[in-house]
């Protein structure tokens, strides 16, 4: 599903080059569920950003299903990202002013029929507990059925791969942990791989597989950067 080898990430912070991410190798399988922790400003962001195609590397080289993304231009990416790849984010990035339907339906496929997208919808929606909320605007949500609806925008392709970063960063403990079993069962049940950056540990606990960033990033484990620690923070915000 996921080869990753050689893999280096910098950003140029008061003019000078602050190492964020050196990654020798890792390989994620089909399927696999993958939890990764670590402190803020370790990379686990920007490694999801990194696997998304949404940044790219200084070096190395990173497959997704076969296909070099390290290679690929812009607009490649964008293309194998939206064909390959859901993304759940802490801040949901739901659009204000459109109902909780129709923020799952402009990101799906637009040559599907209206029936028939409309018909998945509300499947979706009776999926993740929130069969009457189809027409509610997110101010109408609590943070919790928010998020739901984000991770149904996300799933709703089937894409092969996704991507969660903090999903339950701004939620209680209760809806957190709902969230964290919601997310886990969907991306299984449909045998997707799952890769989740959190500081939620009762979150990360409940994966197959869970590790600590620097376990795979020598930046962290060999060096400290205590002057650009906040500045790593903000470029990478995890």
């Amino acid at each position: 599903m996921l080869q990753i080898s050689g893999l280096s990430k910098s950003f140029r912070i008061d003019g000078r080059s602050l190492p964020i991410l050196d990654i020798p190798s890792w390989q994620v399988e089909k399927g696999e569920k993958v939890a990764i922790t670590g402190p803020s400003g370790s990379g686990k962001s920007t490694l999801l950003h990194l696997i998304s195609g949404i940044a790219v590397p200084d070096k190395g080289e990173i497959y997704l299903e076969g296909q070099p993304l390290h290679q690929m231009t812009e607009s490649q990416r964008d293309r194998l990202r939206s064909r390959s790849i859901g993304y759940v984010l802490q801040d949901f990035h739901l659009i204000p002013s459109l109902t909780a339907s129709q923020n799952i339906e402009i990101a799906m496929n637009a040559s599907m029929p209206a029936k028939q997208r409309k018909t998945l919808i509300s499947e979706w929606l009776e999926r993740v507990g929130l069969p009457d909320r189809a027409k509610h605007m997110p101010s109408q949500l609590s943070r919790g059925q928010q998020q739901r609806v984000a991770i149904v925008r996300a799933l709703v392709n089937n894409p092969p791969l996704v991507l969660a970063d903090e999903p339950t960063g701004s939620l209680d403990w209760e809806t957190a942990d709902e969230i964290s079993r919601l997310l886990l069962d969907l991306s299984s049940s449909r045998q997707q791989t799952l890769i989740v950056v959190t500081h939620d540990l009762n979150m990360a606990e409940r994966f197959p597989k869970c590790l600590d960033i620097r376990e795979l990033n020598r930046v962290r484990k060999h060096a400290e950067h205590p002057a650009g620690r906040e500045g790593v923070q903000e470029v990478s915000n995890g």
